[in-house]
C-alpha cells in the first residue's frame, strides 16, 4: 500500500525568518503570507527554533487593560521574556520539533500530539529547513474520495496483500466508513484485513462481518 508521506503533504514554499529579524517584520511576514507561524533558522538554514502568533501576542496580553476592566496578566518567567522581546532569537520557542519527508502521517501526528505543536519543521537529511506540515495538511488524507479509498482496499489490502479471490470480501465506504462482507479462508485473517483496511489513508472506521470460509459453509454467524 501507497501511504502519503510527510514529503507529500507539506508546503514545500516555506515562509522564515532569521534570529535577528525583528519583532513588527515577523508580524508583517505573517499577515503577507496568512501564515500562523514562521520557523527561525540559522546561516545554514537549519531551523533553530518557531515563532507563532501566541509568542507575538504576549507583548498585548501584558499590557494593561486601556478600559481598566482587567486586572494585570499573572504571566510565567518565560512569559514575561518574550513579552518584551524584540527579535525572533527572543520570541521563538525552541528548539524546534522537525519532520522528515518520509515521515508517516501517523509519525507527523505524534510528535506533533507530543510536543503540543500545531506544525512541524520539514528537514533533509543534513538539517536543512525544505518545507512545512500543519495539522490541517494531515487531515487532508481524509479528503479522499470513498471509491478511491474503496478501489486501495480490495485491490493492495485484500487481493495483493492477503491474496483473497476477487469477490470473496465486498468492500463498501461511505464517508471514509468501511464494511467488510464475505468470506475469508481462515479465522486469523479476520482481524488483519480489518487492521490493514484501518491503516489505509482516509479510512474513519472499518466495520467487519466478515466469516471463515467454515463457519460460512456451517451457517455459523461470526460474533
Amino acid at each position: 500500500m501507497l501511504h502519503r508521506m510527510v514529503g507529500d503533504l507539506m508546503t514545500n514554499a516555506v515562509v522564515s525568518v532569521r534570529r535577528d529579524t525583528g519583532f513588527k517584520d515577523i508580524a508583517e511576514h505573517l499577515a503577507e503570507h496568512d501564515v500562523t507561524a514562521v520557523p527561525v533558522v540559522d546561516d545554514q538554514g537549519r531551523p533553530v527554533g518557531v515563532v507563532s502568533e501566541a509568542d507575538l501576542l504576549r507583548k498585548q496580553e501584558s499590557q494593561a487593560d486601556p478600559g481598566g476592566h482587567l486586572a494585570a496578566a499573572h504571566l510565567l518567567p518565560a512569559e514575561r521574556v518574550k513579552a518584551h522581546a524584540l527579535t525572533a532569537e527572543e520570541l521563538m520557542t525552541s528548539p524546534a520539533v522537525s519532520a522528515r519527508p518520509q515521515w508517516s502521517v501517523v509519525e507527523a501526528a505524534r510528535a506533533m500530539a507530543r510536543h503540543h505543536v500545531k506544525r512541524l519543521p520539514v528537514v533533509d537529511d543534513v538539517g536543512r529547513l525544505v518545507g512545512i506540515v500543519s495539522r490541517s495538511d494531515l487531515l487532508r488524507v481524509f479528503l479522499r474520495r470513498d471509491f478511491t479509498i474503496g478501489e486501495e482496499i480490495t485491490t493492495d489490502v485484500l487481493t495483493r496483500t492477503l491474496g483473497l479471490a476477487p469477490g470473496a470480501v465486498t468492500v463498501q465506504v461511505t464517508d471514509g466508513r468501511v464494511t467488510l462482507s464475505g468470506t475469508v479462508p481462515q479465522e486469523s485473517l479476520i482481524p488483519i484485513a480489518v487492521r490493514l483496511a484501518e491503516s489505509v489513508d482516509g479510512v474513519v472506521d472499518v466495520t467487519s462481518h466478515l466469516r471463515a470460509t467454515n463457519d460460512a459453509e456451517a451457517g455459523t454467524p461470526r460474533r
